[in-house]
């Protein structure tokens, strides 16, 4: 059986396909997708012989059957063989034995660069800019963090230049790295990255307590996961973003959404502050007592689905998050497809964030 080829679709506007078509597209694409893994992964076939699902009978987007997000933590679930895998990603549970691990080739891992790079042009344009991480350089040497969190520094770090850490390897803030570092970007817009509670936590409040206002007056902010023990603090997303405007002057502030289980889906928040689904992935939000599909306004358990995944079934995943529908391509932005918000996670689910992992590890 030949491999689903979705090169095309990078040829493709992130935002800029109406639901009609992008639905219909979309859904033939996991459709060719379910087949191949069920060829491919014994264990996916199974488990849509469990619950009697018909790829052929699937024409819409909400007839794809999806796995829940955490069955990737009691299964080894792969459609390669293993010799064939090229890196092997781990989510960052709680635990030590609680991660999801999830497998790809180096195909995949191309596909899943590529989509990244299109997003990422459209919030930093087509230059690289100097890159300060907010995190220390051990997280992308020692062995319990390099899952989620440091292979997302190194995934955002290939639009970067000059990329410096700011944390020292005791997590605290280096000043004075902070300050060489804009020395040598005087004038020049700045691609900040963090994980959202250690932004919070080894960023502002530091910066705050020294009263020091960074003299950076262009660029971005790109931050996510790790809200849970924001949330619990009371910290909000605006209260979140006020808090890092004011240490840096006038910088752009853009949260995001995904997960490691679900390669390739990666949900940009928009100026108007909302979550929007690119043309290579979707959501859609289910109820929680019958599974059925919730209405706009109507909060329900998360599902994301992607066309990037092709090395393990990971291609539409139910998450234990809690999210609401807020329209489809009518947007105040402009941008076209689903955008949503995240309204926090199932209860008595486990805090999966990167940040909040590393939280509980301190």
């Amino acid at each position: 059986m030949r491999a689903p080829d979705f090169s095309q679709w990078l040829n493709l506007e992130p935002y800029g396909m109406e639901a009609s078509k992008k639905s219909a597209l979309l859904a033939g694409a996991l459709r060719e997708l379910t087949r191949w893994h069920a060829a491919k992964c014994q264990a996916y076939q199974r488990i849509l012989a469990l619950q009697g699902a018909d790829s052929e009978a699937m024409t819409t987007l909400e007839q794809v059957p999806y796995l829940p997000a955490r069955l990737f933590k009691e299964f080894d679930l792969l459609s390669i063989d293993r010799s064939e895998v090229f890196k092997t990603m781990t989510s960052s549970g709680t635990t030590e034995s609680q991660v999801s691990k999830i497998y790809l080739d180096r195909a995949t891992a191309s596909f899943q660069t590529k989509v990244l790079s299109r997003l990422m042009s459209r919030q930093l344009g087509k230059q690289r800019l100097p890159m300060l991480v907010v995190d220390s350089p051990g997280t992308v040497k020692e062995r319990w963090a390099f899952s989620a969190r440091g292979a997302a520094i190194l995934g955002f770090s290939l639009y970067g230049q000059d990329v410096t850490y700011a944390l020292s390897t005791s997590m605290k803030l280096d000043v004075p790295a902070v300050e060489a570092f804009l020395d040598r970007h005087r004038d020049t817009p700045i691609f900040i990255f963090g994980f959202t509670f250690m932004l919070w936590l080894h960023w502002a409040l530091p910066l705050q307590q020294l009263g020091k206002v960074l003299p950076i007056h262009s660029g971005i902010i790109l931050h996510g996961g790790g809200w849970k023990k924001l949330e619990d603090q009371g910290v909000d997303n605006e209260t979140f973003r006020v808090a890092l405007q004011s240490c840096v002057g006038g910088m752009k502030v853009v949260n995001y959404y995904g997960m490691v289980e679900q390669t390739g889906a990666l949900f940009m928040e928009c100026e108007e502050g909302w979550l929007h689904a690119p043309v290579y992935a979707d959501v859609i939000i289910r109820d929680p007592y019958t599974f059925g599909v919730a209405g706009i306004g109507q909060e329900g358990i998360i599902e994301v689905l992607s066309v990037v995944p092709l090395s393990y079934p990971g291609h539409a995943l139910l998450t234990e998050d809690v999210g609401v529908l807020l329209g489809e391509d009518d947007c105040a932005c402009g941008r076209l497809g689903k955008y949503f918000r995240v309204i926090g996670r199932v209860p008595k689910a486990e805090a999966r964030g990167c940040s909040d992992t590393y939280e509980a590890r301190t």
